[in-house]
Formats: C-alpha cells, structure tokens, sequence
C-alpha cells in the first residue's frame, strides 16, 4: 500500500467536471487515491481530533483558533480550579480574567486619581481634589463587566471557528488520550494525534500558619468584594509591585515585603530606580524579611508576624495580605507520569525544544516553558507558529530573544534586550558601552511633578558595529514608548542607527535619540533644560 501522506480539511477534489471527495485540504502534497484515499481516511478516523488543547488561555486559544484556520479538527479543555478565598473566572486564561487586563485597568483608575490633582495645576475647576477618593466596588464592577465580556466573546469566537470548548480539567491517560474530568466528576475520554500543553500557571504561597486561610493572591485582588484597605504585599516581583503601585495610587496604605532583590531577573539599577519612586509616592517598603505567620484578629483584621534579617520578629495589623512570592506552573496536574513526560524538577516546567516535549506528539506553549519569558504575546505567537508547522506546511520557528516586556508601575518600566549585568556577563565589561541619561517630560512642568527618576539607558557593543544589546526606559507610558523599539532592535540595531533616528519632539521616546553620555564618562546625565 502507499505510504499515506496527511492532507488537511476540506479541500474538494474534481475530475475535471465532478467533484469526487470532500477530503482534507492544504498541505501541497501529491494527492493519492484509490486504496490510497480509503486507508487515508481510516487512519483519519483513529482519533477524535487532529489536536486537543489544554487549557483555554492566550496561548492555547491562539494554537486551536490557527490550527482550524489550517484545517485541523480541534477541541479546548479548560478548568478553573477555584482560588482558596473561593475566587473562579471564565474562559480566556490569567491574562484576560487575573492578569494583564484587569491589571492595566487598575492601574489606569490610579492614573486617573492622579490626574485628577494635575488638572488644577492645569486650570481645571475641580471642587476640593482633595476630597476624592476611590469607589473599590464601583470599580471592581466595571473591570469585572470588561472581563466577562472578553469571557463570552472568546467563548463566541471558539464557537463560531467551530472549536470545541470543553469545561473540564484535562490530564492524561496515555500519549493520545486525555480525560477531562467534568464540574459533576464525571470522566470524559477524547483522543486525540497532537495534544499541546498550555495550561499555564497559579500563584504560590507560603508555607507559613494563615497563609492560605486568609491570605490572598492575583487571582483574587481584582474581584475582591470588598475595599482592600490597609495591605501588606509579599514579594517584590513585578506582579507584586504593580499591584502594590495601583493599590497606593487609590489612597490605600500600602507596604511591600522584599525577601531580597526587587524585580529578580530585570536591571537591577533600573529596578531599583522603580521603588526609589515608588518610595517617595508612599509605598512602604520591608527589606530583607519574610512573613512567619498570619493570625485573624476578633476585628476580622490580620496580623502578621515577620522576621528580619538577624533573625528579629515583628508584628503589624492589616486588612489584606497578598502573596505575589511567584508561580507554579499546572503540570503535576496532568499526570504526565501516564505518558512519561518530562519535567523540570525544581520548577515544574517543561524543557521543550521548539515547543515540542520529549513525547513526539505532545507540545507545550506559554508559562508552563522552562526559561522562557512568561507573557502573553509570547505564549500567543509561539502558540499560532506552532499550529502553522503542525497543519500549514511552516518551518517559522519562535524566537524569544529580544522580548519586550512593561512593570506597569506607577512611574512604568520599560525594557527589551540584555539588562546592564546580563551584558557584561556575557560579553564581558570591556566590550560594553551604557549610554544612559535622566530628563523631563513636558507634562511634567506645569503641575510641577518629580522628574529625578525618569531615566533611559541603552546598552550597547563599545567597538565593531556598535550593536545595541538592551534598551531600558523608565518614564511615562514606557510601554508604547518601548515597543517601537523592540522592532528596531530585532532589526539589528547600532547605537550609530539610533544617533541618525529624528526624534519626535516634545515626547518622552525621543530621549533614546537623544542620549549621548556614556557610564564610563563620568559626565553628569542630568539634563539643563527640555531640550539639551
């Protein structure tokens, strides 16, 4: 018999004026047919889907909604364990329903505040700016309706490209099989040839008495009922003091606890620069210390016992306690001892090469990758590359260097590229020219704001073409301003490139096209006016 080669959905076959099989389409391979085509579509019928998705998060969705594109028959399963506090969401994954979005939002109402006291120094007849304050459940209402919308329109989508949702918490059974255990604990058996994992991860928390009793995490800040008030956040990670960022910036006392270094894995000057602003804005910072235990107080408050540095303990009382210490990805979840998958043992996570496991047709996009960047658009450009090679004949690898990437703090972040030590360790500090420079944003004149941490670096080869390695800036909406960026420095950018850039003027972003004095200079990066 031939050897049989996949052709993907729905392409019609004619013979010159008659249509002789609906049969798969796409793939530009040579068409085969008689015993062929017949034992085609046997194998075509030895399992129930070209490709089960678990998890129904950007990664996962972006895989399945591609790959149906493509041809292939696919189906999502998806499952919200409920958080300790009793906290569930619907389809979309972290970045829709605890992430990104409801983030950005809060973040956004904390702008706003502030913007709010600008305005006067503007001219705007604003009645005692003094008096406003935040309504936590008007806003928590309106973040949550955004969510839920995102929640039905993603349902709506994965209907109409007729992809599969299953609500059910998926693991596996063998290489080509998966139960997924449904809300009344019910087993539902699908097969399937490619099986890709994207289920993500969830917040960890210590191991410490009161901890899960009446601590709280991401997964729950956004949808809390109730005003946080006073709040302690464990962790100095960008999930911590983003939320720690916008909680101060609503007017509620906030306190950071760092067990060591803030934003691990980020430039360390820059991250440094972040809680030095953060400091100076209100937010209470606990250096080197970690929380021992959390008791409920007959008020309903907590009190939290921490311990320093040499080994002291001290208390305080506050109204919410929210761990951001890290995530755990969902990979024991699945049993992946039933396929022989393996994982990472001190994270978890998966190894892959090319988003492929060591099972042949078992794949992996997103948060659950070992030393990969854990953000969405990676997770969703990886996962819509992967589906391409799977079902469209694409050989597009994933690139994860050079990923851009925001710390939505008050005075936000900005990087993409080496960090200043990452630099150095791998070319050594003699190869390495750090360009770097304060300045002023116009907007921040006339209500006379701080300018003395809004600051660019840009790290750089010293000799030969003068490549830009990273670029860092801090400042406001670091976000936009640093995506553009991201594009040029795939492109190979050269500090020389960036020096003949025309910057738009006045703007925040053209400060990079500006820069000029270097770290090993010694000159003073503080500008004299606007526009020196």
């Amino acid at each position: 018999m031939a050897t049989l080669t996949r052709i993907p959905r729905f392409t019609t076959f004619r013979s010159k004026n008659a249509n002789l099989f609906d049969l798969p389409r796409s793939r530009s391979k040579p068409l085969l047919f008689g015993k062929a085509i017949v034992a085609y579509l046997c194998t075509e019928n030895k399992y129930t889907y070209d490709l089960v998705v678990l998890g129904g998060g950007s990664g996962g969705l972006a895989a399945a909604k591609e790959a149906v594109e493509l041809g292939a028959k696919v189906a999502v399963l998806d499952y919200v364990t409920p958080t300790p506090l009793g906290t569930k969401w619907g389809l979309g994954g972290t970045c829709v329903n605890v992430g990104c979005i409801p983030k950005k939002l809060m973040h956004q109402a904390a702008l706003l505040g502030e913007a709010v006291h600008e305005a006067v120094a503007f001219g705007w007849q604003i009645p005692d700016p003094s008096s406003i304050s935040i309504d936590w459940c008007a806003l928590k209402t309106a973040v949550q309706n955004h969510v839920k919308s995102v929640n039905w329109v993603t349902r709506v989508e994965l209907r109409n490209k007729k992809v599969d949702y299953i609500n059910a918490l998926g693991y596996f059974k063998d290489q080509h099989t998966i139960a997924g255990v449904m809300k009344n604990g019910e087993e539902k058996l699908i097969t399937a040839q490619n099986i890709l994992i994207a289920v993500g991860g969830r917040p960890n928390y210590p191991d410490i008495p009161g901890a899960i009793e009446y601590g709280i995490t991401s997964d729950d800040i956004f949808s809390l009922e109730q005003s946080p008030g006073k709040t302690l956040v464990v962790g100095a990670g960008y999930i911590g003091l983003e939320c720690a960022g916008f909680l101060n910036g609503m007017g509620f006392d906030t306190t950071i606890m760092v067990r060591s270094i803030i934003l691990r894995g980020f430039d360390q000057q820059m991250a440094n620069i972040v809680a030095e602003e953060m400091a100076e804005r209100g937010v209470h910072f606990v250096y080197e210390a970690k929380p021992k235990a959390i008791e409920k107080q007959a008020d309903g408050r907590l009190l939290v016992h921490w311990v320093d540095k040499d080994g002291e303990v001290h208390q305080d009382v506050y109204d919410t306690v929210l761990f951001a210490i890290g995530r755990r990805a969902l990979t024991k979840e699945l049993k992946p001892e039933n396929v022989g998958l393996k994982l990472v043992k001190e994270s978890g996570k998966i190894d892959a090469v090319n988003e492929q496991t060591n099972v042949p047709n078992i794949f992996a996009v997103g948060d659950v990758l070992h030393k990969k960047p854990e953000l969405t658009p990676v997770a969703i450009h990886a996962g819509k590359l992967l589906a391409r090679r799977l079902y469209g004949n694409s050989t597009a690898k994933m690139d994860y260097t050079n990923v851009a990437t925001t710390v939505f703090s008050p005075l936000e972040y900005g990087c993409v590229g080496l960090s200043e030590e990452q630099a150095i360790a791998m070319h050594g500090e003699e190869k390495i020219e750090v360009y770097h420079a304060y300045y002023k944003p116009t907007e921040f004149f006339v209500p006379q704001k701080n300018v003395k941490h809004c600051y660019v670096k840009v790290v750089a080869l010293r000799h030969d073409d003068q490549r830009i390695l990273g670029m860092h800036f801090i400042g406001p909406s670091a976000g936009e301003v640093i995506q553009g960026f991201a594009a040029a420095l795939k492109c190979n950018l050269t500090f020389p490139m960036l020096k003949s850039t025309v910057g738009i003027h006045p703007t925040t972003a053209e400060e990079f096209t500006r820069v000029f004095i270097t770290k090993r200079s010694g000159m003073d990066p503080t500008p004299q006016s606007c526009c020196s």
